[in-house]
């Protein structure tokens, strides 16, 4: 059977070489179908039942918006979507029903892993003062649907490049029953550029040759060409990692039929032959030295014409890892040249400042005489007309919203009250009051030095007559405060007097309780006294008799009755004393008594432990033991 396959796969090829002349021929005839495009589907080392598609996405100039790249079909695996040059635009994707897994709906995501469409997504924005690689998408795959890939379009000349493995629809094609034998599809695709570039490496670079394991040796005399060998070719290259900077790729080996080199598919060849894949170096020159741009800084005025600042760095890439990450050096600027240098300096302006508006005239003057103040309004207003807060305008230009208004000098007069009526005694010598202003002609009180001339006087004395039998409280000076510091109280004494004629003569207290009596002592307080040590009432003691104790609370606080820890330690109050120190006496209750005359002896023998001789010889065991009879403890003990 593995003869009949080989003999059924050179007749194919045969077949479809000859298919692939009369195209040319064709060509040749019809300039109008020379137009044709080489398919992006490429052979180029894929995952076995895959085909490598690959492309460049490229417009010089495009709508701002999103642009549709590619659409990855469900299945695809091995992922990479990338821009080949940083830039300001954007990569984005969502599915085929329009929901958003990176970047959708005008908003920008931050790198990092995202998992969908069956599979974990890593999106990358390298920073750009570290970096001149652009963005990039990868995933392993398979999607589990369609993924449609766009572009954020914001600066010119976008360039995308991606690739993907989407599993091939049929490998190795079987005629359909009812086709022609000699009428057979190719058994496979491959880049004709490809393999006409590298077709001088065919045959020169043979590792080992080997009969295809599945060939049936076949009679020499029918037909010996039937019986070819077959080995692995390297027929090129993979891709250099990167154009300059020592980049890496893989060599590329086929399997070929030895004598002519024609690719045949890989199983022809034993697997374990093929040459292991090894890392080479590629691309070793240095790469040119490019402007590495930083971020603009924010702009220097909230409002009107400002300035920002970026920062720019000469820097050259000196090798690039296989991971995709760069090294990079800081070189002299001379090496990135002066003709694209990158302005570091720029004008900007993030809105129209605000401007003050003066919205009346000056009020009428406080006063009709003398000086006073006159005021207006005077608010901040937007290039749009609104009125805004005052700190949205500058300050320092604000015109003035109140000024002094001189209305000349005023007559100033003194003017009196009448005199009181009653006399402050309501017998002997006491005084009447009235009350002196200076005032205006407009009537404005001013102060009392304002007015020219003496000021008339306020008191006068009266006589309402002797007193007789009047009685009257008298109070004393206040004594001296009973606490130096904090909270205390002082006193003072009050007596009853009795005025008849002038004579004064001190009478009971009772006397005079129809008037309200003063007061004889008051709360006062010299000073603070800072922190110190407070003291709760003892408790009660423990115990009656025979030692006990007891207790209080001690606490420093200060003269807003908070605690405080700033009180001398060495001066705190004891919070537990002995107390009831004297031995216990027992009282005989008198219901406790002796019924017999020999209780001494129960005592001596030991018997009061027994209720039955504790209660016939009550009063001598009780004193015995110094104990009461459980019955009577609680009302005997004290």
């Amino acid at each position: 059977m593995a003869g009949l396959r080989q003999q059924l796969w050179l007749l194919q090829q045969g077949q479809a070489l000859a298919l692939l002349q009369l195209t040319l021929h064709l060509c040749l005839l019809d300039p109008t179908s020379s137009d044709l495009t080489l398919d992006t589907k490429a052979s180029q080392h894929p995952l076995e039942g895959f085909e490598v598609v690959k492309g460049n996405f490229s417009q010089s100039f495009l709508s701002v918006g999103y642009h549709k790249i590619i659409e990855i079909p469900a299945g695809a695996q091995n992922i990479t979507i990338r821009e080949t040059t940083k830039s300001r635009n954007y990569l984005a994707l969502k599915t085929k029903n329009g929901v958003s897994i990176i970047n959708g709906n005008w908003v920008i995501d931050r790198p990092g892993i995202y998992f969908a469409v069956g599979t974990q997504l890593m999106y990358r924005r390298p920073n750009e003062i570290r970096s001149r690689s652009g963005e990039s998408i990868t995933a392993a795959g398979p999607l589990t649907e369609d993924v449609h890939v766009y572009l954020i379009y914001q600066q010119p000349h976008p360039s995308v490049y991606y690739e993907y493995s989407e599993p091939s629809q049929n490998i190795y094609p079987s005629p359909e029953p009812d086709t022609p034998f000699d009428i057979l599809s190719l058994v496979e695709t491959f880049n004709p550029d490809e393999h006409l570039n590298n077709s001088d490496s065919i045959g020169s670079n043979i590792i080992k040759e080997k009969p295809h394991p599945n060939h049936v040796p076949s009679d020499p005399a029918v037909n010996s060409d039937l019986q070819p060998t077959y080995t692995w070719a390297e027929t090129g290259h993979t891709t250099c990692s990167t154009t300059c900077g020592s980049g890496k790729r893989q060599a590329l080996w086929e399997c070929v039929e030895r004598d002519s080199g024609t690719i045949v598919p890989v199983d022809f060849c034993d697997s374990a032959l093929k040459p292991a894949n090894q890392n080479e170096d590629c691309n070793t020159q240095l790469c040119p030295a490019y402007w590495d741009v930083g971020e603009w800084s924010d702009c220097s005025r909230k409002c009107g014409p400002g300035t920002q600042h970026r920062q720019i760095i000469c820097r050259q890439v000196t090798h690039v890892h296989l991971n995709g990450t760069e090294t990079s050096v800081t070189v002299a600027t001379e090496q990135c040249g002066s003709s694209d240098r990158p302005v570091t300096k720029s004008v900007c302006q993030l809105k129209i400042c605000s401007q003050w508006e003066i919205r009346s005239e000056w009020s009428p003057c406080s006063v009709p005489c003398g000086v006073g103040q006159r005021s207006r309004e005077v608010v901040c207003v937007s290039n749009q007309g609104d009125v805004e807060e005052d700190e949205e305008c500058n300050m320092n230009l604000k015109p003035d919203i109140m000024q002094n208004c001189d209305m000349g000098a005023c007559a100033r007069s003194w003017f009196t009250s009448m005199w009181s009526q009653r006399c402050s005694a309501e017998c002997g010598r006491g005084n009447r009051t009235r009350t002196a202003v200076c005032l205006m002609d407009h009537v404005t009180d001013l102060p009392l030095g304002s007015c020219e001339g003496e000021q008339p006087v306020e008191l006068t004395s009266c006589n309402s007559g002797p007193c007789q039998n009047r009685l009257e409280w008298y109070t004393g000076p206040w004594g001296q405060c009973s606490a130096e510091c904090g909270n205390g109280s002082q006193a003072r004494s009050v007596a009853c007097i009795l005025s008849n004629n002038g004579q004064l003569e001190v009478v009971d207290q009772s006397k005079c309780s129809k008037m309200p009596q003063p007061i004889s002592s008051q709360p006062c307080r010299l000073k603070p006294c800072g922190v110190q040590w407070y003291v709760t009432d003892w408790s009660a003691c423990s115990r009656s008799c025979n030692g006990g104790y007891r207790v209080r609370e001690v606490h420093c606080l200060a003269d807003n009755i908070a605690r405080s820890d700033r009180c001398d330690p060495s001066l705190t109050p004891e919070s537990r004393e002995e107390c009831k120190t004297q031995p216990c006496e027992a009282e005989i209750y008198p219901s406790c008594r002796d019924q017999y005359n020999n209780c001494l002896v129960v005592v001596q023998a030991r018997l009061c432990i027994h209720p039955y001789y504790r209660g016939v010889c009550c009063v001598s065991c009780s004193r015995s033991s110094k104990t009461y009879p459980n019955t009577f403890h609680q009302n005997l003990i004290r």
